[in-house]
This record gives C-alpha cells, structure tokens and sequence, in this order.
C-alpha cells in the first residue's frame, strides 16, 4: 500500500491534504517539507528554522506497541527544536483519541489550551476543530507556539490551495485563535 493511501486510510477526509497538495508540498517545499516512510510507517513534517510540525504521523496498527512512534519522536526530539502538531479533541468515548493524548502526553507534550484552531474543511464544509500539541527543549509559551502555528497555516496548509482545490482555505486569523487568559490560567 502506498503512503498515500496509509494516511488517508487512518486519518479523517476533512484532516487531508490531497495528494497533489502533498506531493506539490514535497517538490516544491522539498526544502522544508519531508517524508520519513518505511514498512510500517509514514510521518510528513515540516522543518522551519526554529519548530518542526509534524503533518501526519502514521504508525501501522501491526506495529503499535513497539516504540515506533516513540523512535519518530525522538528522532525528530534530537533537532533540539520545539514540535508541534494538531489533533482530534480528546473525546472519552472514543478509545483511539484517548491512546493518542496519553501517547504524546508520556512524550512530553502539552496541550496548547490557549490556542483554538477551527478549520472549514474544503473536502466535507465541514467545520473541523483541532487541538493543538507541542513539546519544546526550552520552556517554550503558548503564544510564541501560536505564532509558528499561524506560519505552518499561511506556508503549508494553503499552499497553491486556490490552484489546487478551487477555492481557497480561509485566513488564518479566522482559523487560529490565542486566548491569553488561558494560558495565564494554566500557568497560576
């Protein structure tokens, strides 16, 4: 099975890019885009000089539970850079999004509750809400993981997405929120 075809298999249709928006990605951003993929695995991520976001990250069912994820992270960890990424809300029926939060809880991110992100997917129009995670060597704040997220939006996220897609994604101020007081809150 090709990776595309991995990813779009695990993750929702409205979390997607399309292929042609992945493979555009990893050609014409081949400078800050990556694929890392093997038998049982696929991870998209973003290097940026100072953050690296993690797009996918795809661990076959045969081979969870052996320190695959764990040893993408930890590769990833070695930059020395702050990682972030997005995922499902944390819904407590339903098993895969609780194994997910505890999983990169025991890698060491946070949960970025003073960042909203709600996207319309151009796939479904549906509004799609996204938790925000991140782990950081440095005691990184919320707010400047806010401004790396507003930069992975405008660079990957909407890359070409007008040419690709036929209409475009909407703006990052109307994506992406920060709530200070959150954050305030979590840290008294």
């Amino acid at each position: 099975m090709n990776w595309y075809k991995k990813l779009s298999q695990y993750f929702p249709i409205e979390e997607m890019k399309s292929k042609e928006h992945i493979e555009l990605l990893l050609e014409e951003k081949s400078d800050i885009y990556f694929k890392d993929e093997g038998k049982h695995h696929v991870m998209m991520y973003v290097e940026m000089e100072d953050f690296v976001f993690v797009d996918y990250l795809f661990v076959s069912k045969e081979a969870r539970g052996q320190g695959l994820g764990k040893k993408l992270l930890e590769k990833l960890k070695a930059k020395g850079k702050p990682i972030i990424l997005e995922v499902e809300p944390l819904d407590y029926e339903d098993s895969d999004t609780q194994k997910r939060f505890r999983f990169y809880e025991r890698e060491g991110f946070k949960h970025a509750t003073s960042i909203g992100y709600s996207r319309k997917s151009l796939a479904t129009n549906e509004v799609n809400k996204l938790e925000i995670l991140y782990w950081s060597p440095i005691d990184e704040s919320e707010e400047n993981i806010f401004d790396k997220m507003k930069k992975t939006y405008e660079t990957i996220h909407t890359y070409k997405d007008k040419e690709l897609y036929g209409q475009s994604y909407e703006s990052v101020n109307d994506v992406l929120t920060y709530d200070e007081t959150k954050e305030e809150n979590q840290l008294s």
